[in-house]
C-alpha cells in the first residue's frame, strides 16, 4: 500500500513563500506521476502542479505558473511544491496525489491519481 505524507504548510504573509514536501512510500516510481491539488474553503479541489518521476516533465495550473515550482528527489522518495509570491488566493489545503500511467493530457484530473495524502493547510495572510 503506498502512502503519502505532506508537510511544510503553515501560516505566511502575502508576498512570502512556503515550500511542502511529500513522502512517498513506494517500492517503484517508473511510470508514476505525483500531483499537487488544493481546496480552499467552499471550493472544490483543483489541480495545482504535477511531475513526473521518469523524465521529469512538469505541468502547472496557469493561476501558479511563475511562481510555484514542483521537483522530485528520486532518492529520498520525495516531492516538493516550492511556492513563492504567495497571496490570500493561495489558501487552502494542499494534497499530493500518485498515480501510474497517467498519460499527459491528464496529469491534472485528479482522478487519474491512485493514492493521496491527508493534505497540509497552506494560510496566506493579507
Amino acid at each position: 500500500q503506498v502512502q503519502l505524507v505532506e508537510s511544510g504548510g503553515g501560516l505566511v504573509q502575502a508576498g512570502g513563500s512556503l515550500r511542502l514536501s511529500c513522502s512517498i512510500s513506494a517500492s517503484t516510481f517508473n511510470g508514476y506521476a505525483t500531483g499537487w491539488f488544493r481546496q480552499a474553503p467552499g471550493k472544490e479541489r483543483e489541480f495545482v502542479a504535477a511531475i513526473r518521476w521518469s523524465g521529469g516533465n512538469t505541468m502547472y495550473a496557469d493561476s501558479v505558473k511563475g511562481r510555484f515550482t514542483v521537483s522530485r528527489d528520486n532518492a529520498r522518495k520525495m516531492v516538493y511544491l516550492q511556492m513563492n509570491s504567495l497571496n490570500p488566493e493561495d489558501t487552502a489545503v494542499y494534497y499530493c496525489a500518485h498515480g501510474a500511467r497517467i498519460i499527459w493530457s491528464q496529469l491534472h484530473n485528479q482522478v487519474a491519481y491512485d493514492y493521496w495524502g491527508q493534505g497540509t493547510q497552506v494560510t496566506v495572510s493579507s
